[in-house]
């Protein structure tokens, strides 16, 4: 490390953390802090003082001159050009926010915002799975179904920053619910909506007087969740295994579309994919013969993320890095 080149900051705001990172263009995080955002008690301005006091100190550590650029990462919606942060979902209260504008003013060098799945989109591509790459796909396969896109070697985020929201199209006229939408590719692929497929299912059987052995009565069939499924289906229980085909072979139609219209190079696939690919991979092929343009499928190769729970991390210090080399 070599602070005389100069290094960044990595803004990351979630609903219950945040976390300050201090790193260099080689990806090096040498400094690391965090806080509870506790946004039912406090406003963003609060929020924003409390990053400020963690930069404060950071900054009599490092000195402020050698700092490049700030990158954050946040929930949509916003607008990445004009730096504003629209009401997320997860952060009550953070209406109109211009908050590259307050942070430039504050700290006076280049500030840049990428929503979360752009952002770790940049961290996969820049440093992970998919380095190397032009046209990437990645997907998140989390609690949602998010997405970022590099195309010809570009974060392409679209006209107001909704390129990407593969999560709202729809695979099927009914089922679980994700995006408000039922039947989309995030209600069948994402920790959500595998929960839904699971209690559908489940309830089903109980209903039929057959016996399952994750789950014996409805009460819980409505509390299980996509690690309960995974668990089961790795030790071969053919119910969960069932489950994870559903969701696998709807996952393998989403990709279809994807590629057939993005033609990619590769597809990262984080989260629950990551931690489960041989469950899902076999469906995922499968429907790719059968859905997608062969030609398309044999140069795009699928891969499990490889950034796992650090992703965050390094995904708002990708965004000043992206911001200031290309």
């Amino acid at each position: 490390m070599d602070i005389a080149k100069g290094f960044y900051l990595g803004i990351d705001i979630g609903g219950t953390k945040c976390a300050v990172v201090a790193g260099d263009s080689d990806f090096q995080i040498f400094q690391k802090t965090q806080f509870d955002t506790r946004t039912a008690e406090r406003g963003w301005q609060y929020v924003f003082e409390e990053f400020f006091s963690n930069i404060d100190l950071l900054l009599l550590k490092y000195p402020k001159e050698n700092l490049r650029g700030i990158g954050i990462s946040c929930g949509g919606p916003l607008d990445s050009k004009k730096g504003m942060i629209y009401s997320p979902p997860n952060l009550p209260g953070w209406d109109n926010v211009p908050i590259t504008r307050i942070f430039n003013e504050r700290f006076s060098v280049p500030v840049s915002i990428q929503n979360d799945a752009n952002a770790c989109a940049l961290a996969e591509w820049l440093m992970g799975a998919g380095k190397g790459t032009q046209n990437m796909i990645f997907l998140t396969f989390g609690t949602g179904m998010g997405s970022g896109l590099i195309l010809n070697g570009k974060l392409y985020a679209g006209t107001n920053d909704l390129g990407g929201e593969v999560g709202h199209i729809r695979l099927a006229d009914g089922g679980p619910v994700g995006f408000g939408k039922a039947g989309s590719f995030e209600g069948f692929c994402s920790g959500g909506g595998i929960a839904q497929l699971a209690a559908s299912y489940v309830i089903n059987k109980l209903k039929q007087g057959a016996k399952v052995n994750f789950c014996d009565n409805i009460e819980s069939a409505r509390k299980l969740t996509a690690k309960i499924i995974a668990e089961a289906a790795v030790s071969c229980d053919a119910d969960a295994l069932e489950i994870i085909r559903i969701s696998g072979e709807y996952l393998g139609r989403g990709l279809s579309i994807l590629i057939d219209i993005l033609n990619p190079e590769c597809i990262v696939i984080g989260s629950i994919y990551a931690r489960n690919e041989n469950l899902f991979k076999p469906h995922i092929e499968r429907m790719l013969a059968r859905e997608a343009i062969p030609s398309a499928v044999e140069v795009c190769t699928i891969k499990p993320a490889l950034l796992g729970d650090s992703i965050g991390d390094y995904a708002a210090l990708c965004v000043a890095l992206y911001e200031n080399q290309f």
